[in-house]
């Protein structure tokens, strides 16, 4: 095989054969590749895309790269979730655990944040004792007993992706719909479940913040997903303001946990309760979710869950030190809370990372005090900031000039659910 055919091929808009394709996932992920050579091409792929038959092939070969979970032993019906992620996103950490507690089996195989966004694994290892590194038979006897596991995905699993996603981050080839398709899906399919539903974020805290794109990625993802016998579902959901009112990794399992307790911010219930029902339909059950967080069922596993995974649900919860105040210059209603601008404060005060060799802080966050739509009075606390490094403030206060804006009259209420896609 000539690989600067493949170059040329895809530079120029040709379409690649499956024997290609095959080929330079093998290759790539075996190193046999120089790096400027896989650059170029995956530049190539960058700027002309994938056709569906190409982008079928590709995803095919990204799960066969490595191992595949085998969960047919489990014995219930199996049911994922993943979300492309945001500011404030905390909610598999309610809904899987909800999920399960009506009989399916979520296999929870999740990422650390980078950038503005949170990792759903950062979150979790701000619950004491908590092991995010379990072996495949260990997941599978969890999914067994308990229902539900959240921890990495293991090195066997669809390593192309693994490989390609940190070279495609230091080469600038991330916002491509058909890699981002390639990648998420690579590692759900490969991790063996029967079905799946994916929550596409919208917005300026978003990935994706044009909805037309997060549209096509949605249907990209679902047809794949599809294709490839896994049960795909996708729903589209804002995200110009965050999500709930805790962002940051231990506030935001403190926050989660209300959720479990049925209690928490009614956009954080309004999700969990939506991407909980899409699972339940697709694993073949019929029960309304929002009994799961009423009667305390859901809780019950979340905390079955965290001591199975070597973690102590009665230690509270670590809190950060310091903490320090937004407040309102005038009096109004909140007509503008811009998710980015959160993200990227708590992301300076340590919640979040620059590249993924960073150490996140557990506590460092904020607390969104008053939201869109709120009445505040002059001089109330709009934002609480959690503080766990004094040297991080200045910047994370400036990223915060223009984070909320004040009107005389409330704005009309943004609405959550965009679209669903099936």
């Amino acid at each position: 095989m000539n690989f600067q055919d493949l170059i040329y091929a895809k530079r120029d808009g040709g379409v690649l054969t499956e024997a290609q394709i095959r080929w330079f996932i093998n290759a790539f992920t075996k190193n046999e590749i120089p790096d400027e050579q896989a650059g170029s091409f995956l530049m190539a792929v960058f700027f002309q895309g994938l056709n569906k038959e190409e982008l079928s092939v590709w995803t095919d070969a990204m799960i066969k790269s490595g191992e595949i979970l085998d969960l047919s032993s489990v014995g219930k019906p199996t049911v994922d979730k993943h979300s492309t992620g945001g500011v404030g996103d905390k909610i598999s950490l309610p809904l899987c655990p909800l999920v399960a507690s009506f009989g399916a089996a979520v296999p929870q195989l999740s990422g650390r944040g980078l950038g503005t966004f949170g990792g759903t694994l950062d979150k979790m290892e701000s619950v004491s004792g908590f092991n995010i590194t379990l072996s495949n038979e260990k997941m599978i006897q969890q999914l067994k007993d308990v229902g539900v596991f959240i921890t990495a995905a293991g090195a066997g699993l669809a390593p192309a992706d693994r490989k390609m996603y940190s070279f495609r981050d230091v080469i600038g080839t991330v916002e491509c719909i058909s890699l981002i398709a390639s990648s998420i899906m690579s590692k759900k399919i490969a991790e063996g479940t029967q079905s799946l539903v994916l929550d596409v974020k919208a917005g300026r805290g978003a990935f994706m913040k044009d909805f037309s794109r997060a549209k096509q990625l949605a249907e990209t993802m679902v047809e794949i997903g599809n294709k490839a016998g896994v049960k795909t579902v996708a729903l589209i959901t804002q995200m110009d303001t965050p999500l709930g009112n805790a962002v940051g990794n231990a506030l935001e399992v403190s926050e989660s946990i209300d959720v479990l307790n049925g209690k928490g911010p009614q956009d954080v219930i309004e999700i969990t309760l939506a991407l909980a029902k899409e699972m339940l339909q697709l694993a073949g059950i019929n029960k309304d979710p929002a009994t799961g967080l009423k009667d305390g069922t859901a809780l019950q596993v979340w905390k079955k869950m965290i001591i199975a995974q070597g973690g102590n649900p009665d230690i509270e919860i670590p809190v950060a030190k310091k903490k320090e105040n937004v407040v309102a210059t005038q009096s109004g209603y909140i007509t503008d809370l811009d998710a980015y601008a959160i993200g990227l404060s708590a992301w300076r005060l340590g919640a979040g990372r620059a590249k993924k060799e960073d150490a996140v802080s557990k506590t460092a966050g904020i607390i969104c005090l008053a939201k869109e739509g709120d009445y505040v009075e002059k001089d109330q606390p709009v934002l609480e900031l959690h503080i766990d490094d004094a040297s991080r403030l200045p910047l994370a206060k400036e990223a915060l000039k223009n984070a909320f804006t004040i009107g005389a009259e409330p704005k009309e209420k943004r609405k959550i659910i965009l679209e669903r896609i099936s």
